[in-house]
């Protein structure tokens, strides 16, 4: 089987777009969190929380003719792809429509703003608002297909709108793709818009944050905390073979080495210790490495009580007491779609700088949360050649990646 590495990365968040502006927010304390005012209005709605993009203009960024079949998470997952294809120094190279690099991305949903075309039809039975495009951008798999078109890319396409795992579930059949030979170079990852309709999924089972104060929440782990927050944005990888990417002269950022995913099959929303406890252990299995070989956790943590307690619960039943582990949606909120991509993006990062950012927001651990070295303060100054990142999404799905130091 081949070796997979990352030759690029590129994103677009609520603290930055470069590592080195990322790093600089989270060392300073900033959180993208703000209170979303044009919520007001939402009778119900308990949470006033989010966690935005700065306005851009990325829709004046192309032409119209390149942009009309794209809502903004496609926007969004064109231009992170843009900018890891630069990193990667495969912009307009050739081999992009040689049929051998593919597309591997995903979101919760497409783009919601049509849906408001759709309900023109089905409730007061007029077509006048719908256009050639409205299905086209809030499909399920509208980012995975406007990337290919952009890029002209003819290799597979393998969308993943699993919820809050389709970035790591992406990243993961990427890497195995390209592992057994189907694909030399997939450009993987995740995206999200920030909708008040993805926050009220949250909001009627009561997983939404209700602070007014947002320099509160969310706080992972912590005793205090009382819900999520939502964000959005997008991450791109882009993975290759390891022979094809040292034949180029690429740069190598990190090595995949352990993916694996399962399902609970128990619960719609409640997530499963023992089957996340055991994706865990399958990556470990499938990198052949001990639990001893990682050197921290990226953990789920979306600061939800059920959520950080089984986590946490089946993190501590494969590594014991002393590992590091943080939350990265204390600063981000919770990406959905983007978060397992971005996590690995700036989880690279960190191991590369070998500083570990802590847990925003997190005073004083709940009680209940396993015993585990949750990662507080200014961070964790830390030497490792691997880590692990893992997601959990409704429909009980759990993802675990390890990712591998280039020296």
């Amino acid at each position: 089987m081949r070796r997979v590495v990352v030759t690029g990365m590129g994103g677009i968040t609520a603290l930055g777009e470069s590592w080195s502006e990322i790093k600089e927010n989270m060392q300073s304390g900033k959180t993208a969190t703000r209170v979303m005012h044009e919520w007001s209005d939402l009778k119900g709605m308990n949470t006033c929380l989010g966690a935005p993009l700065p306005d851009h203009s990325l829709a004046d960024r192309w032409s119209r003719k390149k942009t009309r079949t794209m809502g903004p998470v496609s926007l969004y997952s064109v231009y992170a792809t843009e900018k890891a294809l630069i990193d990667a120094g495969l912009l307009n190279d050739p081999i992009l429509q040689k049929g051998k690099v593919g597309v591997a991305y995903g979101s919760s949903f497409g783009s919601t703003a049509p849906m408001y075309d759709f309900a023109e039809l089905l409730f007061n039975k007029d077509l006048h608002k719908l256009t050639s495009t409205s299905y086209i951008r809030m499909m399920g798999h509208t980012a995975a297909v406007n990337i290919g078109l952009f890029f002209q890319i003819k290799g597979r396409i393998i969308p993943t709108a699993t919820a809050c795992t389709s970035g790591s579930l992406a990243i993961g059949y990427a890497a195995e793709a390209i592992r057994y030979g189907k694909q030399d170079i997939v450009i993987a990852g995740g995206a999200e818009e920030l909708c008040p309709s993805m926050a009220a999924v949250f909001d009627v089972l009561y997983a939404t944050s209700t602070t007014k104060d947002p320099s509160l929440s969310p706080r992972p782990y912590d005793a205090q905390r009382d819900g999520l927050v939502l964000g959005e944005g997008a991450t791109s990888l882009i993975l290759e073979d390891y022979d094809h990417a040292k034949a180029r002269g690429a740069t190598i950022y990190a090595e995949i080495v352990g993916f694996a995913t399962n399902m609970d099959g128990n619960h719609i929303t409640q997530p499963s210790p023992h089957t996340i406890e055991t994706v865990m252990k399958l990556s470990l299995e499938d990198a052949q490495l001990s639990p001893n070989d990682i050197g921290f956790v990226s953990g789920h943590g979306t600061a939800t009580e059920f959520g950080d307690i089984v986590e946490s619960t089946a993190t501590h039943a494969v590594f014991g007491s002393h590992k590091p582990i943080h939350s990265l949606k204390s600063y981000f909120g919770h990406t959905l779609g983007t978060c397992g991509a971005l996590e690995s993006w700036l989880g690279i990062e960190m191991m590369r700088d070998q500083w570990i950012a802590p847990t925003a927001n997190l005073v004083t651990v709940d009680e209940r949360c396993a015993p585990l070295h949750y990662i507080k303060g200014t961070g964790l100054h830390l030497d490792t050649d691997y880590f692990m990142n893992n997601n959990y999404a409704f429909g009980g799905i759990n993802t675990s990646l390890i990712f591998k130091k280039i020296n």
